[in-house]
């Protein structure tokens, strides 16, 4: 077997996975322990490269669980033997269980990785094309690691301080380790404390009933707007449906403060209806784009043949359009609702009574130096896990409905 430009370039990838993995998993550790675990970033280099050099002389379709073994295996005591068994610069006494678990991750995430990325590299002399789609491969694996680091490391950070003691926090605001040993009373006190000392059970409440009306009364008005623009014949037509997404372009800041004056005089400031008016208004432009989108990609002839079966536009409508238009629906309505339950400015700017904050609202109230600092990060996971969970869960609604429409034929 030939060893040539391939093979280099799979222990140079190697080695950025290697470095990499300790250093992520370095990371974590110091989060969970709370102890200085600093790694040793060659022992990982050299690992991730015997990893890569054990799978690179085998095809991806010529490899085995063998295989795989032995480079897991070869990395993790090429780690060990660099480091002289100490990764993280840390003794075995210090956390040994979670010691080992840290480096039987860095071996595990080396080998996943050269698995993911090297694919069918070539060990001898490869084509640039070759080269090519290893450099993207790599290139897709390291902002993928990247991104989820400064996604998931900010909210880690945010549960565990809202896990914490003041007295712990005082003592060492450093420290994010998770003493899940005693009692549940104790580790979710501040979230206890934030429902019957805060009133944050009503702040949800409030923020629940603003976001549904605010999809609600989006879809009773972007309906039919966007089957007029997309199926009607009317003057104007074209110019509507270009610049339809024309108000969504300007600031909500430069808005916020002439609809202060004009709903302070009329009475709306410091209410709920002031809230759903501003809401739909700023969310109907997008709900209109893109329902009319997916009303064009909707075949003309199904409502032809239902008005000449006697149907009027409206039952055409009820009948036909929107159980075709139910992915497109729910994508609206979860992006909808998503900008109401994070909307911060206008409840900022026009609620001040605290019985009718809305949760993004309540959880600024929060932020002063009379409030410990582990109830506001309660309060920051308790409005940003429910908007997670239902994303996660309907993502693949709002996927399909921004693609749909698309396109034609």
């Amino acid at each position: 077997m030939r060893f040539g430009t391939g093979y280099l370039l799979g222990i140079a990838t190697g080695a950025i996975w290697g470095v990499l993995s300790i250093a992520l998993v370095g990371i974590g550790l110091t989060l969970v322990t709370g102890l200085p675990a600093t790694p040793v970033l060659a022992a990982g280099a050299l690992g991730g490269s015997v990893s890569a050099a054990i799978l690179m002389p085998r095809k991806k379709k010529l490899r085995t669980k063998a295989l795989y073994l032995a480079a897991f295996a070869g990395g993790l005591i090429a780690m060990m033997l660099a480091s002289f068994a100490a990764p993280f610069t840390l003794p075995a006494s210090a956390a040994p269980l979670t010691l080992g678990l840290g480096i039987v991750v860095v071996a595990l995430g080396q080998t996943l990785a050269n698995m993911a990325c090297l694919g069918d590299t070539d060990t001898g002399m490869i084509a640039r094309y070759a080269i090519e789609a290893l450099i993207i491969r790599l290139l897709k694996g390291l902002g993928f690691v990247f991104f989820t680091t400064i996604v998931v490391l900010p909210f880690y950070v945010m549960v565990v301080t809202s896990l914490k003691s003041q007295q712990k926090l005082l003592l060492n605001p450093l420290d994010l380790s998770v003493d899940f040993t005693q009692a549940p009373a104790d580790l979710f006190r501040s979230y206890i404390e934030l429902f019957t000392l805060f009133n944050f059970g009503q702040f949800l409440l409030i923020s629940t009933i603003v976001s549904f009306a605010t999809v609600i009364i989006t879809l009773a008005f972007s309906i039919p707007g966007a089957y007029a623009v997309s199926r009607l014949r009317f003057p104007g037509q074209a110019f509507l449906s270009r610049f339809i997404l024309l108000i969504y372009m300007v600031p909500a800041i430069v808005l916020v403060i002439p609809l202060y004056s004009v709903f302070s005089q009329l009475g709306l400031r410091n209410s709920l209806t002031g809230l759903l008016i501003v809401y739909p208004a700023t969310t109907l432009p997008v709900a209109l784009y893109m329902l009319q989108g997916y009303f064009r990609g909707l075949p003309q002839e199904l409502e032809d043949a239902g008005l000449m079966d006697g149907l009027n536009r409206a039952g055409v409508i009820f009948r036909i359009t929107l159980p075709l238009a139910l992915p497109a629906l729910a994508s609206v309505s979860l992006y909808v609702f998503m900008i109401a339950w994070n909307e911060f400015l206008f409840a900022f700017m026009f609620l001040d009574d605290p019985g009718i904050f809305t949760l993004s609202r309540g959880v600024v109230s929060l932020n002063s130096s009379e409030v410990p600092r582990q109830h506001l990060m309660a309060g920051a996971v308790v409005a940003t896990v429910p908007i997670l969970v239902i994303f996660l869960w309907f993502e693949r609604f709002l996927v399909q409905g921004l693609t749909a429409g698309s396109v034609k034929g």
